[in-house]
């Protein structure tokens, strides 16, 4: 398959009785319809992220965790939802000291890294709390593509590719994800009926089905089979939380992520940080713009890097780190003409795959949603016959025995997947309900697409066809990826300030993250959505 060319031109689409934006075509349907019946919009986001777990595999499932930020139009209020797993109560340092992986780290799809899926029991809690429709109703478009197939969208058919090559080949049950152990091809359809079978017993006895029933009892004896040790007890006990939302104002905008276990909290200090430059005053993709992007959030890399924790287990401390007097201190370590590419963390008190998804609906309630294996098919291992692949969330601890975000039995791991919300603070209205997805770029992502929308005046479609960066956060020498389309001569700036960059082309792109933007106008009340295009997805309005 030859690279995509990522040219065409792609309109925001417009509309006053709701926008579903995801990454794929079918999913975005599945949420139009839930809408067409009189859904809101959690039922929509519920239903989409079923979609998508069919649709695109390569990246998401009910075997992986989910977030949520949730805006109701009535009280104006933002909440959120934490659907991450835990690592299993039998899992400790001592026994990856015993299997020899302390010195040289956990291999990234090894059965020690699944952590209990969280989505199913957040999809459920979403619906019960905030949604309106049965969850058969909301299902179903699901279960419709699983047991009849579907055609398979060309960029997912290209990852699903790497992803049989990579995990799916070798792991337990992975052949249940191929077609005669090769991946589908582009057009090729599909057929999931283990997973229509997973979603029907869902709908029928909700997230008990899946973590006390049959579909448990699979999950236990694979992963005991590929050599981890999670047992029915760490299933049976998953809980999911409803938390209050961390946020920062930024030039009379109020933006809310999800606090830790979560990595929101980059994209909050970065904001701070830049609210100290006029960033309005530059051109989109001006270098004195990108250097400075860059450098806040290397900054806010190296406190999230050690402060973003489960605080059931850790103290955080929020309130300082999203402090203004703490960015106007960390704002001063910005050298204005040279890079800094090994910034420290701050001491702000005396101590210490994925799928993106946005709706919001007729009512101007908004769902921002996010759901993820983690590298693309999790470990790739798969319970018997039901359809979907178990994350590999738990390779994100860290394996220092004096680090916040430690291995622990039955503790949440630092978290990449993050949806994002944004309102007026002149009156609570809906700014805009949006996300990047993919990895350690999903903060960077948060801020310079909503710089886009703030700063730079865009509409949601044009923000995100902008070529991003990607700072290379878990690798050394802070290198950074420029996408293809930046222009030449801001690339030549930023080498000449020091920054170690090199360009990303083609199908890599994917390492700049896949958004969805909606904005909600607060005069007339007409949403606006957008849809990357480094993905197969589409904004699509009712």
């Amino acid at each position: 398959m030859t690279n995509p060319n990522f040219n065409s031109h792609r309109s925001s689409v417009y509309s006053k009785r709701g926008i579903v934006a995801t990454s794929q075509p079918l999913a975005t349907a599945a949420g139009i319809e839930i809408l067409s019946k009189g859904g809101n919009a959690a039922d929509a986001a519920v239903a989409c992220a079923a979609a998508l777990n069919v649709t695109e595999p390569t990246s998401t499932g009910i075997g992986g965790d989910m977030f949520a930020l949730y805006f109701d139009s009535t009280t104006k209020q933002v909440t959120a939802l934490n659907g991450s797993g835990r690592a299993s109560s039998l899992l400790t340092l001592d026994t990856l000291k015993k299997n020899n992986f302390l010195a040289d780290g956990l291999p990234p799809f090894h059965p020690y890294t699944i952590t209990v899926p969280g989505a199913c029991a957040g999809w459920c809690d979403l619906i019960e709390k905030r949604g309106s429709l049965s969850l058969t109703e909301i299902l179903s478009p699901a279960i419709r593509l699983a047991d009849e197939g579907f055609p398979v969208a060309p960029i997912t058919a290209y990852f699903w590719s790497r992803g049989v090559e990579r995990q799916l080949k070798s792991a337990l049950n992975g052949h249940e994800l191929t077609i005669d152990g090769r991946a589908p091809k582009a057009g090729e359809i599909f057929y999931n009926k283990g997973l229509a079978k997973t979603f029907r017993l869902v709908a029928e006895q909700k997230a008990e089905a899946f973590y006390k029933g049959h579909i448990a009892e699979s999950i236990i004896s694979v992963i005991k089979e590929a050599g981890g040790v999670m047992s029915d007890v760490d299933l049976a006990e998953h809980v999911s939380t409803w938390e209050n939302p961390i946020s920062v104002n930024y030039h009379g905008l109020k933006v809310y992520e999800c606090p830790p276990n979560g990595q929101g909290i980059a994209a909050l200090i970065a904001l701070n940080i830049l609210e100290g430059f006029d960033l309005a005053s530059l051109d989109s993709l001006a270098p004195e713009k990108m250097h400075l992007m860059i450098e806040a959030l290397r900054l806010a890399f190296a406190d999230a890097n050690w402060y973003v924790a489960d605080p059931a287990f850790s103290k955080i401390p929020l309130n300082e780190l999203l402090s203004k007097d703490y960015a106007n201190e960390r704002r001063k370590l910005i050298n204005l003409k040279q890079a800094t590419v090994d910034q420290k963390r701050g001491a702000p008190v005396a101590s210490s795959s994925t799928v993106y998804l946005s709706v919001v609906d007729g009512f101007g309630n908004a769902c921002s949603f996010i759901n993820s294996n983690y590298m693309g098919f999790g470990t790739g291992i798969m319970p018997k016959g039901w359809g979907f692949t178990l994350q590999n969330r738990g390779h994100n601890f860290s394996l220092d025995p004096d680090h916040p975000n430690v291995l622990a039995p039955k503790k949440r791991p630092y978290h990449t997947i993050i949806p994002a919300m944004v309102t007026r603070e002149s009156d609570n209205s809906l700014y805009a309900s949006y996300g990047v997805m993919g990895g350690f770029m999903q903060p960077q992502g948060h801020v310079q697409v909503l710089s886009a929308l703030k700063d730079s005046n865009l509409d949601p479609q044009s923000a995100l066809d902008l070529p991003r960066f990607c700072i290379d956060v878990d690798k050394s020498g802070g290198r950074v990826a420029i996408e293809e389309g930046m222009p030449s001569s801001t690339m030549d700036e930023l080498k000449k300030m020091g920054h170690p960059i090199y360009e990303v082309k083609g199908y890599e792109r994917a390492l700049f993250g896949r958004g969805q933007v909606i904005t909600r106008d607060s005069e007339a009340g007409v949403l606006c959505g957008g849809s990357d295009s480094r993905a197969d997805g589409y904004a699509g309005s009712l």
